[in-house]
């Protein structure tokens, strides 16, 4: 089986909500050499992508995405197993605070980045969705994290990613982070006006981006 059927048909367990199929041609990936991160992002992440969309026009609920998510879940503990141990570690690669900014429940894109985050072998401390802004820059010190990353997926909660940045800095500490934003709605140019450091429109582009963010962090 070729890597494009093999993508195919991860995309397709997630899409159809079979867990079972999914941790099959998770193990067809591996025994075929597939880059894990590459089945991770152009195969299940483009299953759940397809549920979102559907989510989103009201073609599919809540029970169906969570059913999605354990499919999407089930081949990612596989495919991880395949990452070599030097790229899991996660000491090496920084650390990540995770979130879709307050009063926005969205979390499918998020999850994904998380995934790929985790697989890439970053930490990534995840405060889930709807986070409070306050709450986000505490966590952010408790931590002691390197990337504030924050998701808005609709425009009215775009504002809550530059009052992340305006909240730093008023507390004198927006230096001590580089933040990354991205979301449906939002826009270079939307995170080069708030003040942010990067903008991410992908899960894979979010980790290339936060690989150049902690580039930059150790010199």
């Amino acid at each position: 089986m070729s890597q494009s059927e093999i993508l195919a048909k991860l995309k397709t367990a997630v899409e159809e909500m079979d867990s079972e199929l999914s941790e099959a041609a998770a193990k067809e990936a591996i025994a075929a050499g597939v880059d894990p991160l590459v089945a991770i992002n152009d195969g299940l992440a483009a299953g759940m992508q397809t549920m979102s969309d559907l989510f989103d026009e009201g073609e599919a609920f809540v029970p169906q995405l969570v059913v999605a998510a354990e499919a999407f879940d089930a081949a990612v503990a596989i495919l991880k197993e395949a990452i070599p141990k030097d790229q899991q570690d996660s000491a090496s690669k920084g650390k990540v605070l995770l979130f879709t900014v307050q009063g926005d429940i969205h979390d499918i894109g998020k999850n994904i980045v998380k995934t790929m985050l985790s697989a890439s072998g970053f930490e990534v401390i995840d405060l889930g969705r709807d986070a409070n802004t306050e709450e986000v820059v505490n966590k952010a010190k408790e931590y002691n994290v390197d990337i504030i990353a924050g998701a808005a997926l609709m425009t009215t909660t775009m504002p809550a990613q530059r009052d992340i940045i305006s909240i730093l800095k008023e507390e004198g500490i927006r230096d001590k982070f580089k933040c990354m934003f991205g979301g449906a709605p939002v826009s270079p140019e939307w995170v080069v006006k708030i003040g942010g450091d990067a903008y991410a429109e992908t899960a894979s582009e979010a980790v290339e981006k936060a690989k150049a963010l902690m580039a930059e962090i150790r010199g």
